[in-house]
């Protein structure tokens, strides 16, 4: 019997904080447990054995069933709700990487509710047709952008342009690795599984070159629909080979010799349906030919296409310098590396400190950068090259965002009592700014919550995360701040701060309420009212309503 892997990784606030704790339930089809496991402070389980079918059936195009075997994973932690994804193909000799972004409990939430992703088959198995336009197949015009940008996030709207449904946000490399995973088996051969996420990235930035969506009206820059767009399932599993290559060519794209704009990579599956572009499966046998990613793609496309790349990503704070860091280098950019691990180690303990001089990339900056590796599925070799630089600058940016967010937090002295005043576009004031802080806080927790400017202006920014609030709330859909709305986002907030641990300080701030004492909170948070005491410096167990006390970390 063939063997495929499967690891979890429960994380949250865009992989800022790793959730330690986590039960973990893998079962089969007749929804037999095969596994019980508890993350570790890294948010992970081990990477476990799990039985499938041979590889050769996920490289046949003429077989007709199903190539592997699925499993399903159940995620439960005490003061978050639950996660069940369904139908998680395991194929032959890859590993599986679930990324679970547990959702906390609100405040005055009694019992966890229970969201239910399923996966399924890749597109290149269903028998769907895609009527993709673009560009290159309309003579419509659009308006296109001065330059090609990476967008760091990418907002994906999970249905068909004109249809109800929710977006969200993730990096463009995330995308990308999501896209593959859903299109097309990790078990091809490097060259097609290379050919076709250039297509898949190429695709995606010319929607956003060509403001595709934008343009109508839609705030979105890509659908999920196989009709017009690429296959995106939301929480689903990505595979360790594909992963790698997107962190390597995440910024590579195919234009025409002498243009600028990303090339329409239009494709389809190549058997049950055929196009003018890309064959998924016709890769796969021109691979096995020994063909090159850019052989396969001039095979499709136009012969004078080409593979460029773009450094313009946005939220990376810095670009790569384009020459890999090792032991032995040193400057500036092997000082701002080790700045970068030395911040993200608070929240992953794992990573040993850097005692190197800064700027000097010795052996303690090497063993950071294996750990680094280790932890995010990078080839584990000490060495900065262009994946594991970008990897850095994106955790970096995601710690110090939420910690940025904690101290406006503490400034702007939320509390714990809801503004009275009904907000709504047009608003102007310090109520705005604590609606859109509060905004920004939850969707570091809620991908389909766009990040939004802290003006103090309720323009349409604000009300677009408004609406997609009330919608996660299952709130009347009005743009409008009132007394449920306001409610409902200081229950959510502060069930993020009673729920989610800041790691690497060793505890966190609680708001005492009525009928809170040490001895409720030390059974409740799993510490003892020593412990609570000598952390706040306190000599007795009375307690006022809403005096802020330090809880030791639960881990």
């Amino acid at each position: 019997m063939a063997i495929g892997y499967l690891t979890v990784q429960a994380r949250t606030a865009h992989d800022a904080v790793p959730i330690a704790g986590v039960y973990i339930r893998i079962a089969d089809n007749a929804e037999n447990t095969i596994y019980e496991m508890i993350t570790d402070g890294n948010g992970e389980t081990s990477a476990v054995p799990l039985e499938t079918m041979d590889k050769s059936f996920s490289l046949n195009q003429f077989y007709t069933g199903i190539p592997y075997f699925s499993y399903s994973v159940l995620a439960q932690k005490a003061g978050f709700n639950t996660i069940l994804v369904q139908d998680i193909p395991i194929l032959d000799g890859e590993t599986a990487i679930l990324p679970i972004a547990l959702i906390p409990m609100q405040e005055r939430q009694t019992s966890p509710e229970q969201t239910e992703i399923y996966v399924g088959k890749p597109a290149v198995a269903m028998q769907k047709t895609r009527n993709q336009e673009g560009p290159a197949m309309t003579s419509y015009l659009p308006r296109v952008l001065r330059q090609v940008v990476i967008p760091n996030p990418i907002t994906v709207h999970l249905g068909a342009p004109g249809a109800y449904a929710a977006n969200v946000q993730v990096s463009f490399p995330d995308y990308v690795k999501n896209v593959a995973s859903s299109e097309i088996y990790s078990t091809w051969p490097d060259a097609a599984l290379r050919a076709n996420i250039y297509a898949i990235i190429t695709f995606a930035l010319n929607r956003i070159y060509t403001e595709w969506y934008r343009n109508r009206g839609y705030n979105f820059d890509i659908t999920n629909s196989t009709a017009y767009d690429q296959y995106f399932v939301y929480g689903r599993p990505i595979y360790e080979s594909i992963s790698k290559i997107v962190d390597e060519i995440f910024n590579e794209y195919v234009r025409r010799s002498g243009q600028n704009a990303p090339y329409f990579t239009s494709f389809c599956n190549g058997t049950t349906t055929t196009c003018q572009g890309l064959s998924q499966w016709g890769t796969v046998s021109l691979a096995n030919r020994n063909f090159t990613p850019l052989q396969i793609l001039r095979s499709y496309y136009p012969n004078d296409v080409e593979i460029v790349q773009t450094d313009t990503i946005t939220g990376i704070v810095t670009s790569y310098p384009g020459t890999a860091l090792r032991a032995g280098s040193t400057g500036l950019d092997v000082q701002t590396i080790q700045t970068y691990l030395n911040r993200i180690r608070r929240n992953y303990p794992a990573i040993p400190a850097i005692t190197d001089n800064a700027g000097v990339f010795g052996d303690s900056t090497r063993a950071a950068v294996t750990a680094f590796q280790r932890i995010f599925h990078l080839t584990a070799d000490g060495i900065v090259g262009k994946a594991t630089w970008y990897k850095i600058s994106s955790i970096y940016t995601a710690v110090a965002r939420l910690a940025e967010l904690d101290s406006e937090g503490n400034t702007l002295g939320i509390g714990t009592v809801p503004p009275s005043a009904v907000l709504r576009q047009g608003s102007t004031g310090q109520d705005v700014i604590t609606l859109q802080y509060l905004l920004n806080v939850i969707g570091e927790y809620y991908p389909g919550i766009p990040v939004i400017a802290q003006d103090g202006i309720f323009g349409s920014g604000t009300r677009q995360a408004v609406i997609a609030f009330q919608n996660e709330m299952r709130l009347s859909p009005d743009g409008i701040v009132g007394t449920r709305t306001w409610n409902a986002l200081y229950d959510t907030y502060l069930g993020i701060g009673e729920n989610v641990s800041p790691p690497g300080n060793g505890s966190f701030a609680y708001t005492v309420k009525s009928g809170d004492t040490l001895w409720l909170l030390a059974r409740r948070f799993n510490t003892t009212v020593d412990a609570i005491m000598r952390l706040n410096g306190l000599t007795s167990d009375l307690l006022n309503i809403g005096q802020v006390l330090q809880i030791p970390g639960r881990g």
